[in-house]
């Protein structure tokens, strides 16, 4: 057997051939995925109507609205800035560590 074949099969494979640590980041944005569009169908009731007890903020729909639009927006904008710092400052392993 060529030496090369033999290293290519020692690879260490999950599923469907992926590497196993390739679940892991799955989950991550899984979870990640799910805080973020779980808090976006969730802030603008919260800021305008008190639910259980709790007064929320009684904001009024036109000012919910605005702080989410500008929220939303600043979440894909700010990737820009944050590529920039993590590829040029901080490297990618610092990024993901500071999250």
């Amino acid at each position: 057997m060529n030496p090369d074949t033999e290293n290519t099969d020692s690879i260490d494979q999950g599923f469907f051939g992926h590497p196993k640590g390739l679940r892991t980041l799955f989950f991550t944005e899984l979870w990640e995925r799910m805080s973020y569009y779980g808090m976006r169908g969730l802030l603008v009731l919260y800021m305008t109507v008190g639910v259980t007890g709790n007064p929320g903020l009684d904001w009024s729909n036109a000012e919910a609205n605005a702080i989410y639009g500008i929220y939303a927006g600043m979440v894909y904008f700010l990737a820009l800035p944050g590529g920039w710092l993590a590829d040029n400052l901080l490297g990618y392993q610092r990024a993901v560590l500071f999250g």
